[in-house]
């Protein structure tokens, strides 16, 4: 396999990327500056240097120098609420919202219907316990209004069941299409989810 050929095919393992894309990129950046590949290259290569995973919501952020990421560490957040999200950047649609201000949990994935996918499960015990000591009494469930979201929501109930008692668990209310990905889903949308997210 040439350059271009092994470029392209691993361009194309990137989510939403499809072959002919991978080789649209790899003209592109043929065609473009060496200084822009040079950047890029650059750019990638740092990226498992100055990125890290906070060990409290596992969202990726900028923590070379700082353990726990900047929603964590900051002390005016919401210890009462715990919203649990797919992927990064269903956290940061829901920051854009700007309407919720409690801690948060990425589960790093969906459960499919056919058994395929994994969730941080043994992570989200553990931060569910250890928030729970700190004053946590609502779990909102914030996963993709798509059937893959909601069997995940389905696990997470079962996983949460033993902590009713302590804490409610709630889910974003309807202003979020059926089908929908929270991540591109609007600020509005988003913020009439969580207002109107009702108790499971």
């Amino acid at each position: 396999m040439d350059h271009i050929d092994e470029l392209a095919s691993a361009l194309a393992r990137l989510p939403g990327i499809g072959p002919r894309q991978g080789k649209r990129f790899v003209y592109y950046l043929l065609a473009a500056p060496a200084i822009e590949r040079t950047k890029l290259a650059t750019l990638i290569a740092s990226l498992g240097k100055d990125v890290r995973q906070c060990p409290d919501c596992l969202r990726f952020h900028n923590g070379s120098t700082v353990p726990i990421c900047n929603y964590c560490a900051d002390t005016k957040r919401d210890d009462t609420l715990l919203m649990i999200v797919e992927k990064d950047q269903d956290l940061a649609a829901v920051e854009r919202a700007g309407t919720y201000k409690g801690r948060y949990f990425v589960l790093g994935g969906v459960l499919t219907l056919s058994g395929k996918g994994a969730i941080r499960e043994k992570e989200l015990m553990n931060i569910v316990e250890k928030r729970l000591k700190n004053g946590l009494r609502e779990i909102v469930l914030a996963l993709s209004a798509t059937s893959e979201g909601e069997h995940t929501v389905d696990r997470v109930r079962e996983l949460l069941a033993p902590y009713r008692d302590q804490a409610k668990t709630s889910q974003l209310g309807r202003g979020l299409a059926t089908g929908s990905e929270l991540e591109y889903s609007d600020a509005e949308t988003l913020r009439a989810a969580l207002t109107n997210r009702k108790e499971t």
